[in-house]
């Protein structure tokens, strides 16, 4: 199999081989994913991705893997609209452009903020695909004249391999789009935006045959008859998948460019009390939920790495962990979801400015907002573990951190320590791992979601952390609520 997993800034190709037992990983292509800011608006280069596709596949031909079925997973919301023809009007949006600045208050002339919470579960971001539509009909209706489809990314790019169109549910319920309740277009509330009803086609579910490649594409990479499945095709959706649990009572952490913090249950939550909270109901596999908070996660690191590049100064990932356990513990801490930390540019600077408005230290070297930076988002994780247990009831006895950020040790390790529970780390590419779990399901070598989750217990062995001198955190903890 092939898992094709796509992050907001790289992408791979990962074979999956099983022999009835153990799920073996085999990376075969990599390639950094970047996106393209032209004439004021930033856009995905979605024809460079599809390349990039194309080149994984390629590779699969020549070492004779013989793959049997290919999933493709991204991140969510982002869209491309279609014409009659099947062409695609435009490059797909980047979720970060500032189009979408304001649209909130601009939709509340169409319906109240709680109507929407109330129908679609979901938390209430200025980059949902609904925001993203409403803001595509006030400033370039014109598209609309002759947009015919939308399909989110991943849908897009199974069309581009077999020429079939389908809305995947995993990928469109993380877009405000959806009755939560009844899985299925929340028509009222798309009626009331004004968007064409007609835009939106069947909604299939993971593990959903896309069919064959289409011949030009079999004349790009080889004779191949893998067979193109939806996955779960949300990149969060698939990572949740790879928990390696038996229990019903979990955390997980979705760790990367965002840190997805939720649990799993068997029906959305949806009350006063979740939407004052802002907490989102995702669809996942076997008709679960999953019951998140998307917080501000690795994205703080990794913009910050590339100011300090922008200014002539490269530090390495690990270089920069360094630097922050050098720093003083508990000098200044920032709210990691703070508006001013989304666009690209500056960071550092904003991180001293959130510092110096607050009336707390502000941070003069690499070290001191490293460190700022990671200890905020661990007592971010303690507060959205408090929320969950006070929302669901639930009363975990470990948390999961799955995905890219488990490579990162000082956070697991500053997460158990402000969480007071113990974090198991891994495995690092679960993500990819959910993807080829879906295919292992389609293909009957997995029953259900139980047994792909303990097929990942038997392949991948995680790193466990202990929770230590948790007194200081809860000391910490008291200052860094403040600010909420």
């Amino acid at each position: 199999m092939l898992a094709i997993d796509l992050g907001a800034s790289s992408g791979r190709g990962i074979v999956g081989s099983f022999d009835g037992e153990k799920l073996t990983l085999k990376e075969n292509h990599r390639f950094s994913n970047d996106p393209v800011i032209l004439c004021g608006r930033m856009y995905w280069d979605i024809l460079r991705i599809f390349h990039e596709i194309k080149q994984s596949i390629a590779k699969t031909v020549l070492d004779g893997d013989a793959i049997r079925s290919i999933g493709i997973d991204t991140w969510g919301v982002d869209y491309a609209l279609l014409d009659a023809n099947g062409r695609m009007l435009a490059n797909p949006t980047h979720y970060r452009d500032a189009r979408t600045e304001g649209i909130v208050s601009y939709v509340d002339r169409f319906f109240a903020p709680s109507e929407l919470y109330a129908t679609t579960g979901i938390q209430c971001m200025n980059f949902n695909t609904i925001f993203q539509l409403a803001a595509d009909l006030r400033d370039d209706g014109e598209i609309f004249k002759n947009a015919t489809r939308m399909l989110n990314v991943p849908d897009l790019l199974n069309y581009f391999l077999t020429g079939n169109m389908a809305n995947e549910y995993t990928i469109l319920s993380t877009g405000a789009l959806l009755d939560a309740h009844k899985r299925d277009y929340a028509k009222d509330i798309i009626a009331k935006a004004g968007i064409p009803q007609g835009l939106f086609g069947e909604i299939v579910q993971p593990g959903t045959s896309m069919g064959k490649l289409l011949p030009q594409v079999q004349g790009e990479v080889g004779k191949t008859d893998a067979e193109v499945l939806t996955v779960a095709s949300h990149d969060t959706a698939s990572a949740v998948i790879a928990v390696p649990t038996q229990e019903k009572e979990f955390l997980f952490i979705s760790s990367g460019t965002w840190s997805l913090m939720g649990t799993e249950l068997d029906a959305p939550k949806i009350n006063a009390e979740t939407e004052q909270y802002n907490f989102t109901n995702e669809g996942g596999v076997n008709n679960t939920i999953r019951f998140l908070k998307n917080i501000m996660g690795l994205w703080l690191i990794q913009e910050s790495r590339r100011q300090w590049r922008r200014e002539g100064k490269e530090y390495s990932f690990a270089e920069l962990e360094a630097l922050a356990k050098e720093a003083k513990p508990f000098h200044c801490f920032i709210d990691p979801d703070h508006p001013s930390f989304v666009a690209p540019g500056d960071l550092p600077a904003r991180v001293r400015e959130f510092c110096q408005k607050t009336g707390q230290y502000v941070p003069q070297t690499v070290g001191e907002v490293m460190r700022c930076i990671y200890e905020s988002l661990a007592l971010k994780y303690r507060y959205t573990a408090e929320v969950i247990g006070k929302l669901t009831g639930i009363r975990p006895r470990i948390i999961h951190v799955v995905g890219g950020g488990t490579k990162d040790g000082f956070l697991s390790q500053m997460t158990a320590d402000a969480c007071n529970l113990p974090v198991c780390a891994g495995p690092e590419e679960a993500t990819a791992i959910g993807n080829l779990l879906v295919q292992l399901m389609a293909a009957g070598e997995a029953k259900d979601l139980s047994d792909a989750r303990a097929i990942v217990a038997a392949s991948f062995a995680p790193k466990h952390y202990t929770p230590k001198d948790t007194a200081a955190w809860d000391a910490a903890y008291q200052t860094f609520c403040t600010f909420f």
